[in-house]
């Protein structure tokens, strides 16, 4: 079996793909969602659907960067805490 990090480098390990949150509400407020998607789909026109659409996608980005940096920086105090613990 690979190491962590062997997994890690080779592209094994997608946290990111694999996560799907444990509460309870996470599937109800997704099917609230996509139920607010149709709604919008049949009262806008599709170019405004469209630009709806867009505006949705780059929110999608900037919520990934957000939680790529909190990955990031709760890594860095984990291996900070440990570092401090073995000193």
């Amino acid at each position: 079996m690979k190491s962590i990090l062997e997994q890690l480098y080779i592209g094994k390990i997608t946290p990111e793909e694999d996560i799907i949150p444990e509460d309870p509400q996470y599937r109800m407020i997704s099917g609230q969602v996509s139920n607010m998607m149709e709604m919008w789909k049949k009262k806008l026109s599709p170019e405004d659907f469209e630009l709806l659409e867009q505006m949705l996608d780059l929110k999608v980005e900037l919520h990934a960067m957000q939680n790529k940096a909190c990955f990031v920086q709760g890594y860095k105090l984990g291996a900070k805490m440990t570092a401090e613990a073995l000193s």
